[in-house]
């Protein structure tokens, strides 16, 4: 099912079931029922449940795009890492530059297609990608400089390639969900309490009421939504992209 329409179920949803708990509530409220009496201690508290929730939803809004954004700068950083390795490899032989450069390219094209769909699907990398980018290592280790240039140049491609797989690693711990599962209780029981609040101010069955906290309840529904759509930074509508891969390597196929 599209995420925009699971988005759009659970507003019509949301709006659906105050509405028609007003309209249960109203039918059967006694008829000297007056909603101008409600305490004032009531308006203090449902307004301060509004100010805390507003405030916890921010802060997980917050957290989950900011957990997108570093997803995205480790592919950054790995992609940049791999790059340059790419290129600084132009003072070696031909066999060797060659070599590395065609398994750069190989594991490149392993994750854009292969692994990233993994990491959205299982929300985990694949063993070939750790094969392939073992074979980059392996290249760049085992070769002996030649010459004092080769030998300068030799050092810094250590050092991107560590970056590659330490940047590759914190794109494997970032392949699940960010939100821990008691922030979610949280979440969900705030909202439950929030529209709750709603009732204790016996709000009577008038359009624009109607109409408010329908809204309002829909506002929430998108809110929660938008936290679970940035959770997986990897595997939902609005994802970190392999885009620098595919920028910095146009040869390939993603």
């Amino acid at each position: 099912m599209p995420e925009w329409l699971v988005l759009t179920l659970a507003m019509l949803a949301a709006c659906a079931v105050v509405v028609v708990i007003t309209l249960l509530r109203h039918r059967r409220a006694p008829e000297d029922e007056d909603p101008s009496e409600t305490p004032d201690v009531i308006e203090y508290m449902t307004m301060w449940i509004g100010v805390v929730y507003a405030i916890v939803l921010g802060l997980a809004i917050a957290g989950v795009w900011e957990a997108r954004s570093v997803a995205q700068d480790h592919v950054q950083a790995e992609a940049q890492a791999l790059h340059e390795i790419s290129e600084r490899v132009r003072v070696y032989p031909a066999d060797a530059r060659d070599r590395i450069r065609e398994d750069v390219n190989a594991y490149v094209g392993h994750v854009v297609t292969t692994e990233w769909q993994k990491m959205a699907d299982d929300g985990e990398l694949t063993k070939r990608g750790d094969e392939l980018l073992h074979r980059v290592r392996t290249d760049v280790t085992d070769y002996e400089p030649a010459s004092d240039f080769q030998a300068q140049a030799y050092q810094p491609l250590l050092d991107q390639m560590a970056a590659a797989d330490q940047a590759r690693n914190a794109r494997a711990e970032s392949t699940g969900a960010t939100m821990p599962g008691v922030v979610w209780f949280g979440l969900l029981a705030g909202a439950v309490i929030t529209i709750g609040m709603v009732f204790a101010l016996q709000i009577r069955r008038t359009t624009r009421e109607l109409v408010l906290a329908g809204l309002f309840s829909a506002l929430i529904a998108f809110l929660l939504f938008l936290i679970w759509d940035f959770d997986a930074p990897y595997s939902r509508g609005i994802t970190a992209s392999a885009e620098p891969f595919l920028h910095l390597f146009p040869g390939v196929e993603g």
